[in-house]
């Protein structure tokens, strides 16, 4: 069977540096795209709130939020996962080392509690709920679809690298934070480790044909297509 996939919706920044903006000006949210092969239908970055994402999922798939078989983060920032909760029965996956270097920042915050209001402390409890749910990505999640870690935007981020006959996909994350910036070889400023998300984004340029950046739609690699 060949590997489909389509972008459900185009994320944005909250302010885009490369446009002269240093403040928020919009809500940010994640471009969120459905990759499928075999039997699994595998929703990448559920940013928007659940409503709209059911209908935005409709209108750009023909498919149902019950369809969906996994739901896979590049990374576990909040924007990344805003609609999670609404796919109680799918699996949900992140790579493994994203998982455990959230977990143990969301547990020395909860041991510094006496720093934290009552609602801050709130907030840390429920990710720490939340992360129970999620599983450690495998290595391959059909024939086709990849993990692909691209560390540097966190820790543990990763994207999904898709196997076409003709062509390799790759949905990104924030390791491609929009066209602009994999066009002008810019890294996210808010990157855990800048050196390490460069080596992530000339990785991306070296493998992929077809690039789906973290906030924007996706794009013909400039390496391949120019």
């Amino acid at each position: 069977m060949s590997i489909d996939y389509s972008v459900v919706s185009i994320g944005t920044l909250s302010h885009n540096r490369l446009w002269g903006e240093t403040a928020a000006v919009r809500t940010a949210h994640a471009t969120t795209t459905l990759v499928s092969e075999e039997n699994r239908m595998i929703l990448v970055d559920p940013s928007l709130p659940a409503p709209v994402l059911s209908t935005r999922l409709g209108e750009r798939t023909g498919k149902a939020m019950t369809d969906i078989t996994d739901v896979f983060c590049t990374t576990l920032r909040p924007t990344h996962r805003r609609g999670i909760e609404a796919f109680a029965s799918a699996r949900w996956w992140c790579n493994e080392m994203e998982l455990e270097t959230y977990r143990r920042h969301l547990e020395e915050l909860a041991s510094s509690a006496a720093r934290l209001d009552a609602q801050q402390a709130d907030v840390v409890e429920a990710d720490l709920k939340l992360l129970r749910r999620f599983q450690s990505a495998p290595e391959k999640f059909t024939r086709g679809i990849h993990l692909y870690p691209l560390a540097g935007p966190s820790e543990g981020a990763a994207g999904l690298l898709l196997a076409q006959a003709t062509s390799t996909i790759l949905v990104a994350g924030d390791a491609a934070l929009t066209a602009e910036h994999v066009q002008r070889g810019i890294v996210w400023e808010g990157s855990a480790d800048t050196q390490a998300a460069a080596r992530s984004l000339q990785d991306i340029l070296e493998v992929a044909d077809v690039i789906i950046p973290g906030h924007d739609n996706l794009m013909l690699s400039p390496a391949r297509w120019m």
